[in-house]
């Protein structure tokens, strides 16, 4: 059964919620990948381009209404998951992709990889 819901505040029994909140507060991309970039998963994310080793692009597959999101990254290399993710300044985020880097800490911060890297931004 296909219907439609409107509505511009939740009543609940701890007072009342604006949708509005809802819909801002929510992600607006994310994806996991791993060091093949190969997604596992993902939401808005429509690949992932490797630029060079440890450092990425994520593109979207709807653009974000602006270039002033807020993407958070964490990479995760096991037993050790000493990585350090680090956004590029000297490319700015556009609203169709944005880039970052993968450091090792424990190895003088030297740029690489990582088993598993995921990604979740949040915007307008």
């Amino acid at each position: 059964m296909a219907g439609t819901l409107v509505a511009n505040t939740i009543n609940t029994d701890t007072g009342i919620y604006s949708t509005n909140n809802a819909l801002n507060a929510t992600a607006k991309a994310w994806v996991r990948f791993n060091g093949s970039q190969v997604i596992a998963s993902s939401f808005n994310v429509s690949s992932i381009t490797n630029i060079s080793t440890g450092y990425y692009q994520v593109n979207f597959a709807t653009n974000m209404t602006d270039a002033n999101y807020a993407a958070v990254t964490m990479a995760s290399d096991a037993p050790t998951c000493a990585r350090v993710t680090c956004q590029d300044n000297a490319n700015a985020p556009t609203t169709s992709s944005f880039r970052f880097y993968i450091f090792q800490s424990n190895n003088g911060a030297v740029i690489t990889g990582a088993l598993y890297t995921s990604v979740i931004v949040f915007g307008n």
